[in-house]
């Protein structure tokens, strides 16, 4: 290991969680509408996450290369957003980004009019943008069980296309929650955008956006792991300050999941309150609008002893590590397994966190670390590379420290 935390087992946290970050997902999204306002927007409570400090340096960057290291959501909006304002541009990132495909959101800006060649592997990162002369369709298909930043980053450019754009989703639609974010906000910069969920089609008007006032939510993937903790502690009274109950965030629904798993959340005075309740002993669970709940829910069943039933994870596999492979991994070190017995469906069988011997790999991804992290409420828990919670929370390891944990980081 080169670098770790060695955290100390607790199990009663109590306390206030003062860095929770504002929504990285909300953020992102509202740097790009704002740039397509021309920069006349006010956006205020921006997250500390480095995907939102790197999104803000590139988006109005003059560099011909555009570095998004690690950023999958800076890569493909920051690839729409280029491609049809008509920049020349090479996109490339981190080795683990130049496996992560773009070759849908590629093909669906050539369909547009966008000129975009893959400078490595085809399908794949780094590619080069040449310029964007005219609309060539204004209506495309793209498949809706995909990631839904592909989805999102076609929208958010729709209304600067002097046609506008038609977007039929073919097959079963993920991620429904982050799909609605992105129209809500584009409405607030002044776009028309009509969703069909039903018919399977996004109606974007093509419309010069217009300066907004937006105040960023916090982050309610964030605040899951706070959940977490509260699920598996023996003693837990958390309160998570500027926490609305009202969210764009699709990730709102880790109140109903952790319901189940022995959290009660309760809204007061603008704080999210988190307590513990009675918890059931089995979950069942579709994914497909929440994945990046999955690495905070899985390993709360495993050390719980909760077994579960679990769909929708198929977008774990292109994340910013294979997700699934590495929680499989990660819950084998307590003997806990995690299978898929028809295709689509994975089953959860819990194990014994006691066991746990060996430390954590977080595999470059932020989630591995904050999600098996509240596993210290039973046992203590060393992790590799604590500094990947840099990518979306910052502040992470001193809230833990807030909360009454002790740890020993070496860098």
């Amino acid at each position: 290991m080169n670098s770790y935390i060695k955290i100390r087992s607790n199990p009663t946290v109590k306390g206030i969680v003062h860095e929770l970050p504002s929504s990285k997902s909300v953020s992102n999204r509202a740097l790009i509408l704002n740039a397509l306002t021309g920069n006349r927007s006010l956006v205020s409570n921006l997250s500390s996450a480095r995907d939102t400090k790197l999104m803000m340096a590139l988006v109005g960057s003059d560099a011909k290369t555009i570095d998004v290291m690690d950023a999958g959501t800076t890569m493909r909006f920051l690839t729409a957003y280029f491609a049809l304002t008509n920049k020349n541009k090479i996109m490339t990132g981190t080795d683990r980004m130049k496996q992560r495909p773009i070759k849908l959101l590629v093909d669906a800006l050539r369909q547009l009019g966008a000129e975009i060649s893959y400078r490595g592997e085809e399908g794949f990162p780094p590619i080069e943008l040449h310029g964007f002369a005219t609309q060539k369709a204004d209506q495309i298909e793209i498949p809706g069980n995909v990631s839904s930043q592909y989805i999102s980053a076609l929208m958010m450019m729709a209304p600067t296309l002097p046609k506008g754009l038609v977007l039929h989703l073919t097959g079963e639609i993920g991620s429904v929650p982050y799909i609605t974010m992105t129209a809500t906000l584009m409405k607030e910069f002044g776009a028309k955008v009509d969703l069909d969920f039903a018919k399977s089609e996004i109606r974007v008007h093509p419309g010069n956006l217009t300066p907004s006032k937006v105040t960023i939510e916090a982050d309610w993937s964030a605040a899951s792991y706070w959940f977490a903790f509260t699920a598996l502690a023996a003693e837990a009274n958390l309160v998570l300050p500027n926490v609305s109950e009202k969210s764009l965030q699709g990730d709102r629904v880790i109140v109903e999941i952790m319901q189940s798993l022995g959290v009660n959340a309760l809204f007061k005075d603008g704080s999210l309150f988190l307590s513990k309740t009675k918890s059931a002993d089995h979950l069942t669970w579709d994914f497909k609008d929440c994945p990046d709940l999955a690495q905070t829910v899985l390993p709360v069943c495993a050390a719980k002893g909760i077994s579960g039933e679990f769909t929708g994870l198929e977008s774990l596999r292109i994340k910013e590590t294979d997700r699934i492979a590495a929680l499989q991994q990660e819950l084998a070190k307590i003997g806990a397994t995690l299978t898929e017995p028809s295709v689509g469906t994975w089953k959860l069988v819990p194990g014994d966190v006691k066991s746990l011997r060996e430390p954590i790999a977080t595999y470059h991804d932020h989630r591995m670390a904050m999600g098996f992290a509240p596993w210290a409420t039973l046992t203590p828990v060393t992790l590799e590379a604590p500094d990947v919670v840099n990518k979306s929370y910052p502040g992470y390891w001193d809230d833990l420290k807030s909360v009454g944990f002790t740890f020993e980081i070496k860098e």
